[in-house]
């Protein structure tokens, strides 16, 4: 009988941005547990952005640059330790280092910036069906319930209404489709109106589901056929995410070369505002060593 996975909650997220801090610079996370003890890359990203954002005051995120070294074990907590590289008259800047066991699972720079008046303009969102018109994550995948214990239809901590094929059920069509996924998402229950929680969970969602436009063109999904990684992600915050309502976001995969497949992505408040874009790179290929 196959092992049900761990049900993961909104409120363990939360808990687990919690950091606990040990002085200044050094701060320690616990982790959540999910398939194989993984750590998922947009949860630790998360994590390192929420300790970078803990030795600033004053000023919000408006980028991340996150490079996935190692992977890590979810049972056991994970050590950030937070450089201050450049506190000027509008940008700060952290580096942030996520070790376990002496390790470098993580290395990235976060980047913040107070407010400025100046030129506004953006992109415009895609037009897409409102969300309470599109099924949730589980019933879109009801024919997949007895994979994995129930992976598919599983409690999440996050509400996803993909409007095009998820990448589980794009590797089952007869005809690939392009590589590109729409989709609503909000928090699975309420989370505190707090613009830095805000912006880590936007990067929780884009490192655990950018991927997955990559994954579409090559026929696969987060749990295979074949391995795959996160090498980096970065992230550029426009405005607060508004997590009281739904977040439109869009993905696509412009490249898939040696072995590595590139994804890019745009989240828009419900009003249309442009919340954040970003960009990862994922590895697939045989599982190595180093």
């Amino acid at each position: 009988m196959t092992t049900p996975p761990p049900v993961i909650t909104l409120s363990q997220v939360l808990d687990s941005l919690d950091l606990q801090q040990v002085n200044a610079e050094f701060f320690v996370g616990e982790q959540i547990d999910e398939i194989a003890h993984h750590i998922s890359g947009g949860h630790i990203a998360a994590q390192a952005l929420m300790a970078a954002s803990r030795t600033v005051t004053g000023r919000l995120p408006h980028s991340m640059h996150m490079y996935f070294l190692r992977a890590g074990d979810a049972r056991q907590p994970v050590d950030f330790e937070v450089t201050a590289l450049h506190d000027g008259g509008t940008f700060s800047a952290r580096r942030v280092t996520a070790r376990q066991f002496g390790s470098v699972l993580l290395e990235g720079v976060a980047s913040f910036s107070k407010t400025v008046d100046n030129v506004v303009y953006q992109q415009l969102p895609p037009d897409l069906p409102e969300p309470e018109s599109v099924p949730g994550f589980a019933q879109q995948h009801s024919d997949y319930a007895d994979e994995l214990g129930g992976w598919w239809v599983r409690e999440q901590p996050i509400d996803y209404r993909y409007v095009d094929p998820s990448a589980r059920i794009a590797a089952d069509l007869a005809d690939a489709p392009p590589a590109a996924i729409r989709m609503w998402w909000r928090p699975n229950g309420i989370a505190p109106a707090d613009p830095v929680i805000a912006d880590c969970l936007a990067a929780f969602v884009a490192g655990r589901t950018l991927l997955e436009s990559a994954m579409v063109a090559r026929r696969t999904t987060p749990l295979g056929p074949g391995f795959s990684a996160l090498m980096d992600l970065a992230m550029w915050f426009h405005h607060p995410p508004d997590l009281s309502d739904w977040l439109l976001y869009e993905q696509h995969s412009p490249s898939g070369i040696g072995g590595r497949g590139l994804s890019q992505g745009t989240m828009f408040n419900r009003n249309g505002q442009l919340v954040c874009t970003m960009t990862l790179e994922c590895y697939f290929g045989g599982r190595a060593s180093g």
